[in-house]
């Protein structure tokens, strides 16, 4: 469904006539009221308790017819108007965004509940409608009463008996009977009348009848007219599924994040990760204080019943092999004599490592650039490649984050294997030995990114040793050199975000291939 706000940036790039009447904003075939709440957020709002306000249409539209005035002049007019104002932080991104220079703007509200505009073509075939209406009105209609009479007039005068002779008596008077007989004179009054009887006229006693059904025809055409002309279209199959008391981001991004939860618990205790064990002297767990029960009396039975032979009466073979079940108490006791062989003496010097000499390192590294312009960097790294989801720099900074000098993110594999990463952005800090640890890089496009690397600088062979990746929106252009080097795009599309995990699921795939 279209909204109001971009409707009126359609209008105003394309110059089209936005029409102002009788407290409403007419767009050709959809219009709002003045008032109508846009989904652009007011500066200031939304942030640190302040509930969310938006700019109204009237307000935005009185902005366009006034872009030409000195700010100040502005809010005058605006004042003595009575019309909200633009603030002036919010004047040159509304203005870009109305002119078509930028496709969207961080302060439209996409969660803002919309107002339904009012159908303008319906409206317009009301008042055809309505005029129709005035013509058909202005026709005489027949009373019930008038027409009932008529009807009875004709049917008396038609269905009348004719018990007597069809000749009336001044004709019997006359001299007519003498040229012509009275029989030929009563036939002639009988194909008459037989005649009139099947012959039609609008403007006499059989136009009547005629009227009276015409007249109910054009009564429930006229009130089916006007009911269909009253009528409004108020849901449509998209309007049906969107919810004004509703926020999707809250409700039922909630609900996913709560079954993604549940799922991930139930997967960790379906694979529980492998922790290397200690050896330690197994331990006989305490003994619980077991209640009485008559089907377990030998556990409270002592050791004076086995009638002094050594017999465990608590003993199990549970665990136990059919070597160590078959040899018996013989084998406890070669357990019991063997010895462990004393440790052979080694010098210190095998004993210890050299002072400085370091553990070398095993978790792989992946290096990012550190250009603000990348749209992967340290704040968002960790969301980008473990959670798969894209959330941009500015984001994070608003969320109070803070830069860190290298991120390490946990890679969950099949199978409940956790693989860590270690992501920077600054390899001048890596040892020789670091660099045959790193199996990734994110390339932003300039050579010089890769001054002071191994393999002299070179970017083509660097991307022979190292899998190179490049992040972007798929609006903008290829950088040359990404172009001709072997690197793997990655493309995020800015409205549909739903399509960003496949895409970034990709570099893994890449990468373990």
């Amino acid at each position: 469904m279209a909204d109001a706000l971009t409707v009126l940036r359609q209008y105003n790039v394309e110059k089209k006539d936005i029409v102002q009447r009788d407290e409403q904003v007419i767009f050709g075939d959809f219009a709002w009221p003045s008032n109508t709440k846009t989904n652009y957020l007011i500066y200031g709002t939304g942030k640190d308790g302040i509930s969310k306000d938006y700019y109204s249409l009237d307000c935005i539209l009185f902005l366009l017819n006034n872009v030409a005035l000195p700010h100040a002049l502005y809010v005058r007019q605006a004042a003595a108007a009575n019309v909200p104002v633009v603030r002036r932080p919010d004047r040159k991104d509304l203005l870009s965004y109305l002119n078509g220079e930028t496709t969207t703007s961080s302060n439209i509200d996409k969660s803002a509940p919309l107002e339904i505009s009012l159908q303008r073509p319906t409206q317009v075939k009301r008042a055809a409608d309505d005029a129709g209406l005035e013509i058909e009105k202005k026709k005489p209609r027949l009373e019930e009463a008038q027409v009932q009479r008529d009807k009875e007039r004709l049917s008396k005068k038609l269905d009348a008996p004719k018990e007597g002779s069809m000749i009336p008596e001044q004709i019997k008077s006359s001299s007519l009977p003498e040229a012509i007989p009275l029989d030929k004179i009563a036939a002639i009054k009988a194909k008459r009348l037989a005649k009139k009887r099947a012959t039609i006229k609008a403007d006499d006693e059989l136009g009547a009848g005629m009227l009276e059904q015409r007249s109910f025809i054009d009564a429930e055409v006229d009130v089916t007219r006007d009911i269909v002309s009253r009528e409004r279209q108020w849901r449509t199959r998209t309007t049906v599924l969107q919810s004004i008391g509703k926020l999707f981001a809250k409700n039922v991004f909630g609900i996913l994040q709560a079954m993604k939860a549940r799922e991930e618990g139930k997967h960790h205790r379906e694979h529980p990760t492998a922790m290397p064990r200690t050896p330690s002297v197994p331990s006989r767990p305490p003994q619980q204080s077991v209640a009485y029960n008559r089907f377990h009396q030998e556990k409270f039975r002592g050791k004076e019943e086995t009638e002094g032979f050594q017999i465990d009466t608590m003993g199990t073979y549970h665990g136990m092999t059919l070597k160590s079940v078959t040899e018996g108490a013989s084998a406890k006791k070669a357990q019991v004599v063997e010895q462990p062989a004393p440790p052979v003496a080694r010098p210190i010097a095998q004993a210890r490592p050299p002072a400085n000499q370091k553990k070398g390192s095993k978790t792989p590294i992946i290096i990012i650039p550190a250009a603000t312009t990348s749209l992967i960097t340290m704040y968002n790294s960790k969301e980008i490649l473990q959670e798969l989801k894209f959330v941009s720099t500015d984001e994070k900074k608003s969320q109070g984050c803070r830069r860190d000098n290298e991120v390490l993110l946990q890679r969950q594999k099949t199978g409940g294997l956790t693989v860590p990463y270690r992501i920077i952005d600054n390899a001048t800090k890596l040892q020789p030995d670091d660099w045959d640890r790193v199996v990734a890089v994110f390339v932003q496009g300039p050579a010089w990114q890769f001054k002071g690397w191994p393999w002299s600088g070179n970017p083509i062979e660097i991307f022979t040793k190292v899998r190179a990746f490049h992040l972007k929106w798929n609006e903008t252009s290829l950088d040359n050199n990404i172009k001709k080097w072997n690197v793997h795009v990655l493309s995020l599309d800015r409205h549909k975000r739903h399509l960003d995990r496949a895409m970034l699921q990709q570099f893994w795939v890449v990468l373990d291939k």
